[in-house]
């Protein structure tokens, strides 16, 4: 949880440079902000804090278990000595970890969130994938094993990863000899590029020292600006969606495809290995940097005002969550990750322009309001109960100011 909450106090820090960014690009005639692709990423930042939240994360368990097991006497944590080997150490482990996470198939179902957005700005930064767990805790095992202690593995996660959040920008350009050391913008850039002169390139997390040594350094190019997302385009604003599309293909490749070893190769493949009956059955939808148009979607007003609306309704849901998780059961834990869940992504289809979402918003807040009033009437009442019912009155309010205003003042509630 520490990390987590490194995580957590960073964000006043994280929304003020956000806001920096987007009125500096607004300035300067470059904004490389949309509301529909941030909307995603954000939900998609707010979803990934619900893992560490419900101890989905083994990291501590594997510690534990190898300390346990081996009798691993554990470096001083008082040491700086400690500290410096466990920062070097763990992003040398990143590297590994993110290196074959772009390399293997099933690794990259559990990253690929992160590089779907069309667009390149802090907001990224925050796009993180819900499945990580699964399979990070494995590369750090040679950290667990040379004794770093976990008081100091859990912090130095932290602040690898808080680290990257500003370089994740198109408005620094290169910075000379740091370039060489660091990983920054420029480098960093060259990573989220789908240009296939970029593909594959500049893993690290902190250092870039790890790329140079291990040859998968490539340095931005004046003439080659990046264009971002992956190869395969998401073509979606739903956070849900975005972290389950890929495995969706993976089952249904391993389902369809008659060869048994091919079943088992979709899995453990290198990534964009496809069964040749399969890949020709069900076609992906490659995307090449020529002429290539981001996906996009016009919504109207009102309904961009729902959506950031409903953004900070989750995002006050999720902080609720994990500041008060001591006084929750895990019952009302689970509730409330839903009630996020399904607010983006029923927002997300709702800023694709379709009115009929926006109803199935209202039926969903009767609904809970509904649920609420019956088990009230039965005795049962609960705090996550009153925090529902808030937020579904909310909801309906702002939904019925935003269709009242447009239909008598301004706006129509529907798609331009």
């Amino acid at each position: 949880m520490q990390s987590s909450l490194i995580i957590l106090y960073s964000i006043p820090a994280f929304a003020v440079l956000m806001a920096i960014e987007l009125s500096y690009g607004i300035f300067r005639g470059s904004n490389t902000y949309r509301l529909n692709d941030t909307f995603c990423s954000l939900t998609l930042g707010l979803l990934s804090r619900f893992p560490p939240v419900f101890k989905l994360g083994v990291s501590g368990m594997v510690y534990a278990g190898a300390a346990n097991l081996f009798g691993i006497d554990g470096l001083a944590k008082d040491a700086w000595s400690t500290w410096v080997l466990a920062f070097l150490l763990y992003d040398f482990s990143y590297y590994w970890k993110h290196r074959l996470c772009h390399e293997r198939t099933l690794l990259w179902a559990s990253h690929v969130v992160h590089h779907q957005s069309e667009d390149y700005n802090l907001g990224t930064a925050l796009r993180q994938t819900g499945s990580s767990f699964i399979v990070s805790w494995i590369f750090y095992i040679p950290m667990f094993l040379v004794g770093v202690p976990i008081e100091v593995f859990v912090p130095v996660a932290g602040v690898n990863l808080v680290y990257q959040f500003w370089v994740h920008t198109e408005h620094i350009g290169s910075l000379g000899l740091l370039d060489r050391i660091m990983v920054t913008p420029s480098n960093h850039r060259v990573h989220h590029a789908r240009n296939a002169e970029y593909i594959d390139a500049n893993y690290g997390g902190v250092f870039i020292i790890w790329d140079r040594i291990f040859g998968t350094f490539r340095a931005e190019r004046s003439d080659l600006p990046p264009e971002y997302g992956t190869r395969t385009p998401l073509r979606s604003w739903n956070p849900l969606w975005a972290n389950l599309e890929i495995y969706w293909r993976m089952l249904r490749d391993s389902w369809y495809t008659k060869n048994w070893r091919d079943k088992c190769q979709v899995w453990i493949s290198r990534t964009g290995w496809r069964p040749d009956d399969v890949a020709a059955q069900f076609a992906k939808p490659e995307s090449s940097t020529a002429n290539y148009l981001k996906y996009h979607t016009n919504t109207s007003l009102g309904y961009q005002v729902f959506a950031v609306v409903q953004f900070l309704m989750c995002a006050l849901v999720t902080l609720w969550v994990v500041l008060y998780l001591p006084q929750q059961s895990i019952y009302e834990s689970v509730v409330m990750m839903l009630l996020v869940v399904v607010s983006a992504a029923l927002t997300a289809e709702i800023l694709k322009g379709n009115s009929l979402w926006i109803w199935l918003e209202v039926a969903r807040s009767l609904a809970v309001l509904t649920v609420i009033l019956v088990l009230r009437t039965r005795g049962l009442d609960f705090l996550v109960g009153q925090f529902l019912a808030l937020h579904a009155v909310f909801n309906l309010l702002v939904i019925a100011l935003i269709w009242a205003y447009g239909r008598f003042y301004l706006w129509p509630l529907k798609p331009n």
